[in-house]
């Protein structure tokens, strides 16, 4: 994989809800095998431009390319395809599925009814291929654990596995250390760390800034939907960034 090739480019995107002119003019980059720190006040246009980058939302004004080539995501699955994951703050675990069911869901590697032969050996390579994902992630999180069972660092990084499952370029991350304690927030961190060695891309969102710092290789500003700031995050202090958000 070629060092600094861009992945991402959304030039001078515009998003209007009604009066609100939410996103104005923004340009975004990912470099391949890059971190992006994403941080802004609330309001300032995060949220908005992420879901237009996943699918969510289409652009009112602007481009999208991805791995060069200009695209317009008229879903969330069509970005998906492209190779573009979010976690978002909201992890929509079912917690009544074991770790593995969870990591596969609506991607089972085979679907049979009941406690056939045929069902069990389906659930057993379900379990064995979860089991391998996460050893690569170094997570250890038992496959056969329940969600609901599972603390919120372990919840995170099954959300996470089951992203990966979908072997994407781009991870975007939403908040994902919101609500845990230091040790597990460390461990997610840890996580983003190694989806970088793997060669992919992440933007991670978050209001904690000195975790943005501790894992970002870029850090974007943005202010009441512009672009206040775009640099490497050793030429940002947490306060430069903070008196930036708050204009």
């Amino acid at each position: 994989m070629t060092e600094h090739t861009t992945l991402v480019e959304m030039e001078g995107i515009h998003k209007w809800f009604g009066s609100v002119h939410a996103l104005k003019g923004v340009d975004f980059t990912v470099n391949n095998g890059e971190i992006v720190g994403l941080i802004g006040d609330n309001g300032a246009g995060k949220s908005t431009l992420i879901k237009i980058l996943a699918g969510v939302y289409p652009p009112d004004k602007g481009t999208i390319r991805f791995e060069g080539r200009e695209v317009r995501f008229k879903s969330p699955k069509d970005a998906q395809n492209h190779g573009i994951a979010t976690v978002y703050q909201e992890l929509a675990l079912v917690d009544n599925l074991d770790v593995a069911g969870n990591i596969f869901l609506s991607r089972e590697p085979a679907r049979f009814g009941g406690e056939s032969l045929l069902a069990l050996l389906a659930r057993s390579r379900m379990r064995e291929l979860a089991a391998r994902l996460l050893e690569s992630l170094r997570v250890e999180v038992p496959v056969t654990a329940l969600a609901r069972e599972l603390s919120g660092g372990q919840r995170q990084a099954v959300a996470i596995s089951r992203a990966l499952h979908q072997q994407p370029k781009l991870v975007i991350m939403d908040e994902p250390t919101a609500a845990l304690a230091v040790q597990e927030a460390a461990k997610v961190l840890d996580l983003v760390r190694t989806l970088k060695e793997k060669g992919i891309s992440v933007i991670f969102i978050s209001h904690t800034l000195p975790e943005v710092f501790a894992v970002a290789d870029r850090i974007v500003v943005l202010r009441r939907g512009e672009k206040a700031a775009d640099c490497p995050s050793s030429d940002l202090t947490i306060d430069e960034a903070i008196k930036l958000m708050v204009g």
